[in-house]
């Protein structure tokens, strides 16, 4: 399972997320993603143990 995180222009994390799906979201609510990176695998296994963001899913 890969997860990504979506940085700002300053390099701040703004969100974690798994699916493309889930970045144009966010886009589409007006947040300013300038990159979206890989998450290194250790971090990844914290997000795959956690239950996803029900309000994302309803929107998707």
């Amino acid at each position: 399972m890969t997860f990504y995180i979506c940085l700002d222009e300053r390099g701040g994390m703004i969100a974690r997320c798994q699916t493309d799906a889930e970045v144009e979201l966010l886009r589409r609510r007006g947040q300013r993603i300038a990159s979206v990176q890989p998450m290194a695998p250790q971090d990844a296994v914290v997000c795959g143990l956690n239950s996803r963001s029900l309000e994302l899913e309803d929107e998707l």
